[in-house]
């Protein structure tokens, strides 16, 4: 399908950059962060090592960590087992290739390409051990002789301090790091989101409230959002019994009833399907408008006329016998494949001894599961 100017233009839009919707101070907290959080970990490196050691004091890759580290502390590339598994990973991987691979180029792809999966398998990506691996394999003389070694100084010594000089870092300045999962006690209602939905303008206005940087596209963010309604509604549905969607029933008939009396009532409540109990109040039917209206159309002329040359028939006459019911600790999800295997939208809900307690219908099915 070719491109038209419009779609040109709009892809070339995506390489401007995107508004950074964060406030100033918090752009200085990040910078003087990233300023400490390096300074202490070059300086205790430069101490503890002395300034005639052969081992890196500082490697490139805890500058790229700590943008994210001061910088998108909220983003889960920059949490602690992050920086940590996917350093000390990237550093194991990228000696390994160095020593076992001759060509350089070689050994620098497969280090980046097997420490990537192994981040993800390991659930520690953090971008700048992409870094440490072709550091350890383009590093020079003085990396590659330090061996296994280099995993340990100056990797590990230098991601435990840089990780150390963020968490204190935060705590001081009042921001919460790291960004672990809350365990929640009570869930947050649901918007209704045909009422109310989710735009990009409104995803960038609630970015703009943040106090810190997320690591998320206003379009994605709102995305997401509709996506995790969608989802939460799709639990609630999962979660629901007929209990919490029947409706108290509003009438019944009894069978020995004549058919006018069962059309009178579902003409005074508004509904398509009646239940039919015995003498004992026991469910064994359901009488709908369609059933009733063909037999009207046989020529049975009630209810409109009040005097009838054929004998009116009664409810057991004209009720479907064959009847699918639900207890009220059905799950919804099966009290629906119930009901939609039904010519009519009605299912009873019965006690143990086949009593009547309410009735499962189509509309209040949806208009639980929506307001709920």
């Amino acid at each position: 399908m070719a491109m038209t100017q419009q779609d040109v233009r709009q892809w070339l839009t995506g390489f401007l950059p995107a508004v950074v919707a964060v406030h100033w101070r918090e752009r200085l907290r990040a910078g003087v962060g990233a300023l400490c959080g390096i300074a202490l970990t070059g300086g205790l490196m430069l101490w503890l090592l002395g300034p005639a050691t052969y081992i890196p004091w500082l490697v490139a890759p805890m500058g790229a960590s700590a943008v994210l580290l001061f910088g998108v502390p909220a983003s889960p590339l920059a949490q602690p087992w992050s920086i940590v598994g996917g350093n000390l990973i990237a550093a194991v991987v990228g000696v390994t290739c160095a020593t076992y691979i001759p060509s350089p180029v070689i050994a620098a792809a497969a280090a980046v390409g097997v420490s990537i999966a192994l981040m993800f398998t390991l659930r520690c990506v953090h971008p700048p051990s992409g870094a440490v691996a072709l550091t350890a394999v383009l590093g020079g003389p003085a990396v590659h002789a330090l061996g296994y070694g280099f995993v340990l100084e100056p990797i590990a010594v230098q991601t435990v301090v840089l990780l150390g000089a963020a968490i204190g870092y935060h705590a001081l300045t009042g921001h919460r790091y790291p960004h672990a999962a809350r365990a929640q006690t009570t869930p947050v209602r649901p918007v209704n989101p045909s009422a109310i939905p989710v735009t990009t303008a409104d995803a960038e206005k609630a970015l703009a409230r943040r106090s810190e940087l997320l690591d998320i596209s206003p379009d994605d963010l709102a995305s997401l959002l509709r996506d995790t309604q969608r989802e939460a509604y799709a639990r609630r549905a999962r979660e629901l019994t007929c209990a919490d969607v029947m409706a108290p029933p509003l009438a019944k008939v009894h069978a020995h009833e004549e058919a006018p009396a069962a059309w009178r009532l579902l003409q005074r409540h508004g509904l398509d399907a009646l239940p039919v109990v015995d003498g004992d109040a026991r469910v064994i039917g359901l009488v709908t408008r369609h059933d009733l209206h063909a037999r009207r159309a046989r020529r049975q002329r009630w209810p409109r006329f009040g005097l009838a040359a054929r004998p009116r028939p009664a409810v057991r006459d004209v009720m479907q016998g064959e009847l699918k019911t639900a207890t009220a600790g059905m799950p919804l999800s099966e009290a629906v494949a119930l009901l939609m295997a039904q010519r009519h939208g009605t299912l009873p809900v019965l006690d143990d001894a086949a009593r009547l307690v309410g009735l499962v219908t189509h509309a209040e099915v949806l208009r639980r599961v929506v307001t709920a």
